[in-house]
């Protein structure tokens, strides 16, 4: 829950990352129709469901705080869905190498903010940027596909490159637009401050994570 010991910003920061819920949802539902097979339709269904506890995590904070959640997530439905619109995957080892990467790109960019934020606000976001539970679902699907065929590993190589250049974009856009919550995240306690250094931090992630995905 926010307080009124909350820096500026925390509200707005629990609404972008509570839209980002919602649209993963809807992205996840839509892509579920790529689904090779029973056991994958259900997976994809467990992630889906885990976006919507994770927004409405977010809703109760907000609304224990006074805020107007429709109203407050309306600011970021351009440019969220402006990321999901220029990042359509085409199969569903596309889907699966974009869930996987999508989760963790937002979980090391807003992870940045916790150390600066008070102890009810910090629980908050940690509980939301944790693991949904299909890492190791996408891991074992995308690495038996790629295992052996080499175009389908640089594929979803580039694949992935370009879901880390536009997920970039897309946060600079957000942070550019809103004043409180550039400041709350700029001054994290982990230095986000320092740009360069933070996107060395992502890049090396995002490295850590393709390799991990058989995608270095």
């Amino acid at each position: 829950m926010s307080t009124d010991l909350d820096p500026p910003g925390v509200n707005q920061l629990f609404a972008v990352i509570a839209y980002g819920e919602i649209a993963a949802f809807y992205r996840l539902t839509d892509e579920s129709k790529m689904a090779p097979d029973l056991a994958s339709k259900i997976a994809i269904a467990s992630m889906a469901a885990s976006q919507m506890r994770h927004y409405e995590v977010l809703r109760d904070a907000m609304e224990a705080n006074g805020v107007d959640v429709l109203a407050a997530m309306e600011p970021y439905v351009k440019t969220l869905e402006n990321y999901h619109s220029l990042t359509l995957p085409r199969t569903w080892l596309e889907a699966m190498v974009k869930a996987y990467i999508g989760d963790s790109l937002a979980a090391d960019f807003y992870g940045e903010v916790v150390a600066s934020l008070p102890g009810e606000s910090a629980a908050v976001l940690k509980s939301v940027l944790g693991t949904t539970g299909h890492s190791e679902f996408v891991i074992a699907q995308v690495r038996e596909a790629v295992e052996d065929n080499p175009q389908q590993r640089n594929r979803l190589t580039l694949w992935g490159r370009r879901l880390l250049g536009e997920a970039v974009t897309q946060a600079q856009h957000v942070l550019a637009g809103h004043d409180e919550l550039a400041e709350l995240v700029m001054s994290g306690d982990a230095g986000l401050g320092n740009l360069n250094e933070f996107f060395e931090r992502l890049q090396k992630a995002h490295t850590e994570r393709m390799a991990v995905l058989g995608l270095a």
